[in-house]
């Protein structure tokens, strides 16, 4: 009698993904962000920087679909350019938490004693300092611009990452592929970053996926503020900035991009639930 053939496990991952329809809601969100982001150009009715004042605060209408502001844009033009500046802070601010994290939090695990320690003492340093409040210190002391933004947004956003990999770390390192790896002469630069490391990257992964609905959260904040992203290069934050200034007659400049944060945000948050309970073997 023959058995049925083992599944893979990229099969089992996508059959507990598909079946998270929440989840699938939360990747479709994500998804049409980025190809918003990449077809802006082409997306557009009208020149998100063309100013007419004439059309100033006009309310959403067949050919301003989302309205315009108080120079006559076109607000759905300017918030589809601007789905380009969350997309871009969130990724590159996150891979710039992620590279540091996993750099500390591999090296504090591999070796443990007092380099774990050192490394760990710095994280709880790190994680009593309120992070909002430490961005706003750092861009006070710098042009606020997105460059700026993502560096200093990744550079405070590492320690959860740094916790997972050295907790990772900690419970690899006695395997006997480890031990096979040391026999066999490897370095622990090699046992470090070509077997422990790729063992440990799904708990990264799916906080990675949380991450990115933080970092873009915290730029809507910081532009929202006027110390984000400066007029004009648009982007949702100081959409709203806007629409704080016009609220008692634009509710259009507040309502649109408010609603583009909460979904981009709960899109990443669904999709990665989803990611984890999909790699949870427990579920």
């Amino acid at each position: 009698m023959n058995s049925a053939p083992a599944k893979s496990y990229k099969r089992i991952f996508w059959e507990r993904f598909s079946r998270n329809q929440l989840a699938i809601a939360g990747g479709v969100i994500v998804l049409s962000l980025f190809v918003t982001a990449i077809f802006a150009p082409y997306i557009v009715p009208h020149d998100p920087s063309f100013i007419n004042t004439k059309l100033a605060l006009m309310p959403p209408s067949l050919i301003y679909p989302f309205g315009t502001d108080d120079l006559g844009r076109d607000v759905f033009s300017r918030m589809v350019f601007g789905s380009r500046i969350s997309l871009t802070v969130g990724l590159v601010a996150v891979g710039i938490a992620t590279i540091i994290g996993l750099l500390v939090g591999s090296v504090a695990g591999y070796f443990g004693g007092w380099v774990d320690n050192v490394l760990m003492r710095l994280v709880d340093i790190m994680l009593t300092i309120p992070t909002f409040f430490l961005i706003l210190a750092v861009i006070a002391f710098l042009s606020p611009n997105i460059y700026n933004i993502m560096i200093v947004i990744g550079a405070t956003g590492w320690m959860g990452v740094a916790r997972l990999a050295r907790a990772e770390f900690l419970a690899l390192k006695e395997r006997d592929f480890v031990t096979a790896a040391r026999a066999l002469g490897v370095g622990d630069a090699g046992i470090i970053f070509r077997h422990i490391l790729p063992n440990a990257m799904s708990p990264v992964l799916v906080s990675v996926t949380l991450d990115v609905a933080g970092a873009i959260l915290t730029e809507s904040a910081l532009s929202f503020l006027g110390i984000g992203v400066q007029p004009p290069t648009p982007s949702w934050g100081n959409i709203l900035t806007l629409g704080k200034d016009n609220i008692e007659f634009a509710w259009w400049l507040s309502v649109f991009p408010g609603f583009a944060i909460l979904f981009t945000v709960m899109g990443y948050n669904m999709l990665g639930e989803g990611v984890r309970d999909a790699l949870d073997p427990r579920v």
